[in-house]
């Protein structure tokens, strides 16, 4: 499995599934498996506790697009 994490600042804030929205220094992880299943996981930089954001299945056609898709998530959560 193949992980991918960036730390970025959050002004507007980021949706998450089990605490609703979060801001500030946050970090991103990305996980994506050989078959291109994606997860996305959220957590104050530091903290222990990662939260999901929303949304079901995510998969990719080609796993190589994973960095892609890791560095433009990270551009679309810390636009102000």
């Amino acid at each position: 499995m193949d992980q991918k994490s960036s730390i970025f600042t959050a002004t507007h804030g980021v949706m998450t599934e089990e605490v609703g929205v979060i801001s500030g220094e946050l970090e991103l992880r990305t996980s994506c498996d050989g078959e291109g299943h994606v997860t996305l996981a959220i957590t104050y930089v530091g903290a222990e506790e990662w939260y999901s954001l929303p949304g079901n299945e995510y998969r990719l056609h080609d796993v190589r697009d994973h960095k892609v898709i890791h560095r433009m998530l990270v551009s679309v959560l810390e636009r102000p």
